[in-house]
């Protein structure tokens, strides 16, 4: 059976979907209105947690992105290299920074972009989003040593490390923050864009989005959520 994500534009769904891209699979993909448990409510009965992303495996519902490009690369991988076995000695580095890239990098930016967008005018906090906007740029910096003899961040090769910490990167452009990145992250951003399968995701997102109804700007550009009261991050 095709596994069934869906997805909000430019959301932390955004990961599996770029990695089902990379490993060549068959998906089944649903766009959601960005926040889904504000703005599309029915969502709820997919994923009572109403966040996405949300990718469907036979009976089984998995909602973390990061455990999805785990799941997927070593399920359906076959002979990829996108991921890194127990044998290799980079195989702690490869889980640390797959889990880096959400635990450590994106973390953050969901403060910024809540208490920036997605907060009611009252609540929104410039002191939040400058305090968050730094501790992600500070914790970005420990990637300067990691890439600087390597072009990837683990194994010599680019692995499903590189797609969870390539969507914090994304998410960066949008918030305008990545633009204070050192030169050598900004020249590893520019690498994974490069890649075929990162602009094929690209490409499905803004054609399923538009045939699906759902608008192609990432959120803060069209901000669905100021005509509703609920106002939580819903990613």
């Amino acid at each position: 059976m095709k596994p069934v994500l869906y997805h909000s534009v430019s959301a932390r769904s955004f990961r599996p979907l770029w990695a089902m891209e990379e490993l060549g699979m068959e998906y089944e993909l649903h766009i959601v209105p960005f926040p889904p448990r504000a703005v599309h409510r029915e969502y709820l009965e997919i994923n009572p947690l109403g966040t996405v992303p949300a990718l469907r495996v036979g009976n089984t519902l998995m909602t973390e992105s990061a455990a999805m490009c785990q799941y997927l690369a070593e399920a359906h991988g076959g002979g990829s290299t996108l991921a890194l076995t127990p044998d290799e000695p980079e195989y702690p580095d490869y889980l640390n920074y797959l889990h880096f890239g959400e635990a450590t990098l994106t973390f953050p930016q969901t403060l910024v972009l809540r208490y920036r967008h997605f907060e009611a005018p009252e609540r929104r906090s410039p002191q939040i989003v400058e305090d968050y906007a730094r501790w992600f740029l500070g914790r970005l910096k420990a990637l300067d040593g990691r890439l600087h003899s390597r072009p990837f961040l683990c194994g010599q090769r680019f692995t499903m490390a590189d797609v969870s910490v390539g969507y914090a990167m994304l998410l960066a452009e949008h918030l305008d923050l990545l633009s204070q990145a050192s030169t050598q992250i900004q020249a590893y951003w520019r690498s994974l864009q490069s890649r075929p399968a990162f602009q094929q995701a690209l490409k499905i997102e803004h054609d399923a989005a538009v045939s699906q109804g759902v608008s192609p700007l990432p959120a803060p550009a069209h901000r669905p959520w100021e005509q509703h009261t609920d106002t939580g991050s819903a990613q």
